[in-house]
């Protein structure tokens, strides 16, 4: 697996192992109605596991198992993916403290250009390694 790869599931995992535990947090509140205010890391725990868990863990395989090119960077173009990388934990971090720390719209509007851009970097990277499978000539 390259490193990259791993380091996009490290990150997924680590995502995954905070918004569960948040999550977790979320259930004891309501079982014991403690109204103790844990509701609003809601938003927190949804982004975590959605973008941080997610779409960080099928980013980081998708690195890994594209096809890769015969000649030239095995894998394209490299700078863009670790871009993305880069942009999608700095805005998942952005947005939970936008939502989680108080309402900071400008965290929040910060966190999902991040993750814009960190969208944008992928397909750069990945759409010329999507290609056909080579099946050989049909004679068709």
């Amino acid at each position: 697996m390259p490193r990259l790869s791993r380091w996009f599931v490290r990150a997924a995992l680590l995502h995954m192992t905070v918004g569960f535990i948040i999550g977790a947090l979320l259930l004891v509140d309501k079982g014991l109605n403690l109204e103790s205010g844990a509701w609003r890391t809601l938003p927190a725990h949804v982004e975590m596991l959605v973008l941080g868990w997610i779409v960080q863990l099928t980013m980081g395989v998708a690195f890994w198992i594209l096809p890769r090119f015969p000649e030239g960077p095995k894998r394209g173009n490299v700078a863009a993916a670790w871009l993305a990388f880069v942009a999608l934990n700095a805005g998942v971090l952005s947005v939970v403290a936008g939502t989680t720390l108080g309402p900071m719209p400008g965290y929040v509007l910060a966190g999902r250009s991040a993750e814009a851009i960190a969208a944008a970097a992928f397909v750069v990277h990945a759409w010329p390694r999507v290609k056909p499978f080579d099946v050989g000539n049909t004679g068709g």
